[in-house]
């Protein structure tokens, strides 16, 4: 069985950086960080298996990472916009390929709140 459990959210001005973690454990291969808004769908922000792959709305602010050792993910966000602002949540796959849709995860973290104010 695979248990997600994400940290590191918080409240951060436009500008300002946070880091996620997401402790995983079971057996996973590709993991990615989705996140998801009031009244809107929930959308990739990035994925990390023999690749990483981005969203265009965050490449060059957030960097993803997982140290294999500690079978954590992270997701470093900095320069964050007031448009970040969303419940993101960590998920993992044993598929190895990056997939970049919420249905290519089977397993899922509780989310963690980010708010960015102006």
């Amino acid at each position: 069985q695979v248990q997600l459990v994400e940290s590191g959210g918080g409240l951060v001005q436009a500008g300002g950086s946070l880091r996620l973690s997401c402790a995983a454990s079971g057996r996973i291969l590709s993991m990615g960080w989705f996140r998801q808004s009031p009244g809107k769908e929930r959308e990739f922000v990035a994925g990390i298996g023999g690749i990483t792959k981005y969203a265009d709305s965050v490449k060059g602010r957030f960097t993803i990472s997982r140290d294999n050792a500690k079978n954590t993910l992270y997701l470093q966000m900095n320069s964050l916009k007031v448009e970040d602002t969303a419940v993101y949540y960590c998920a993992a796959s044993r598929l190895s390929v990056v997939v970049v849709t919420a249905s290519g995860y089977g397993f899922w973290g509780q989310g963690t709140q980010v708010t960015v104010s102006s």
